[in-house]
């Protein structure tokens, strides 16, 4: 029988995933766990974070939780040192919470415009300030950032997210530039448009579901289950000599006039 890759393999790695408690971010995580990764799970809610905990042990991974916000720094600070002292080391980190707040820019509050860019960008340095200098102490570390099309491409009303994401981009390059040599991997996946239940009203909108379907060239969303191969590869041995990549997984929608 051929045995899988080693290459891929994450047993005795721990994974802290935020905004893992749903949507992409749960995906991940269990796609993770499904490599052999030990997962720690991040959400502000703490009922929906057990809930998510709880179903992932169920089906046989082992599984902590850290419940935080993501823009809080001291809380960050607080639960990166409690994971490591608690759980295990930090391998793998993935800068995955993010929100939308949809308006044209100039009806855009400046709420709106500084909760997308807190959430969607400033999280990923504040979280990863507190991580990043035990993985250089230790000379090893993976760091993926959920990027997005929208860190390249922007459509009416994203303005916001588009920029946090645009931003969020250059920092993973910035982070890869500097911590490269301490041998840690930095890099980005970023999904095109995918079925959640956050993008389920778009879905079920007619018309913005035929555009969606349109343009992209595979013909339809994709399925959350397919970012967990480029997430397993940024994560293990597979990507030792990849740094400050986006990996885009949509459907070939960026190749597409």
């Amino acid at each position: 029988m051929t045995q899988p890759n080693p290459l891929f393999d994450l047993t005795g790695r721990t994974a802290l995933i935020t905004g893992s408690s749903q949507g992409l971010g749960f995906a991940l995580a269990r796609g993770l766990g499904a490599a052999g990764a030990t997962l720690v799970l991040n959400g502000r809610d703490e009922t929906k974070l057990a809930g998510a905990a709880t179903t992932l042990r169920a089906e046989g991974f082992t599984v902590a939780t850290a419940a935080f916000d993501v823009t809080d720094g001291k809380a960050i600070e607080v639960a990166v040192a409690r994971v490591e002292a608690e759980v295990a080391p930090i391998d793998i980190l993935v800068n995955n919470a993010g929100i939308h707040r949809r308006a044209p820019l100039a009806e855009m509050t400046e709420l709106q415009w500084r909760e997308v860019l807190d959430t969607n960008l400033t999280s990923a340095f504040l979280v990863t300030r507190q991580v990043a200098p035990r993985m250089i102490a230790r000379k090893t570390g993976k760091i993926i950032n959920t990027c997005s099309l929208m860190s390249e491409v922007c459509r009416p009303s994203t303005g916001n997210y588009a920029a946090a994401k645009g931003g969020l981009k250059m920092l993973t390059r910035a982070m890869a530039t500097e911590w490269a040599r301490h041998n840690l991997q930095v890099n980005g996946i970023g999904p095109g448009y995918f079925a959640t239940e956050l993008t389920k009203p778009l879905m079920e909108n007619p018309e913005f579901n035929q555009w969606i379907c349109a343009r992209t060239p595979a013909g339809r969303w994709g399925q959350p289950e397919e970012l967990v191969g480029a997430a397993v590869f940024l994560a293990s041995s597979a990507s030792n000599f990849v740094n400050g990549q986006v990996i885009y997984v949509d459907g070939g929608l960026l190749a597409a006039i």
